[in-house]
């Protein structure tokens, strides 16, 4: 069950809460223009969500508890205890993870940007306002291009 597993009641915390923070800090950037807020966040998105395997000793000589967790917590866990070689292995997983998050990141922002074709409706109502514009053009006696001389205003008659 879901609440029996204390892990996956866990992970599915941490990832509730990430997502809380993406979102806050996309909202937050909201002064920049999309192609640096997407591959800030996706940085950001990256960091949090690439997973490394821990160890960890226990009380008892010899036995050692082992797990998954976010790669930045392992980090910032073997930096407190100033553990080298697993600082090394998971900060180049952080590191990993940041630089894929841009990656994803610059992706998306250039496919947002970036619009589809056109869609059949869309380019029949601008033929159609084209060809309207001409005949207007053409009843003002311009023939498509702008005349030099202004035509002659006629102010309305009243009485």
């Amino acid at each position: 069950m879901l609440t029996s597993d204390s892990m996956s009641l866990l992970w599915l915390t941490y990832l509730g809460l990430s997502l809380v923070v993406l979102v806050a800090g996309y909202l937050a950037l909201a002064f920049l223009p999309r192609l640096l807020r997407l591959p800030i966040t996706g940085m950001v998105a990256g960091i949090l969500w690439i997973p490394t395997r821990f160890r960890l000793p226990l009380v008892e000589e010899g036995e050692f508890y082992t797990g998954m967790a976010p790669a930045v917590v392992v980090a910032t866990v073997a930096l407190l205890e100033r553990n080298g070689a697993v600082l090394m292995t998971s900060g180049l997983l952080v590191a990993a993870g940041a630089l894929l998050g841009i990656a994803i990141g610059v992706l998306l922002a250039w496919r947002l940007r970036h619009d589809g074709p056109p869609e059949e409706g869309t380019q029949g109502k601008r033929k159609q306002k084209d060809s309207e514009s001409q005949n207007n053009s053409r009843r003002q006696g311009r023939s498509g291009e702008q005349s030099r001389q202004q035509p002659k205003r006629r102010e309305p008659k009243i009485g």
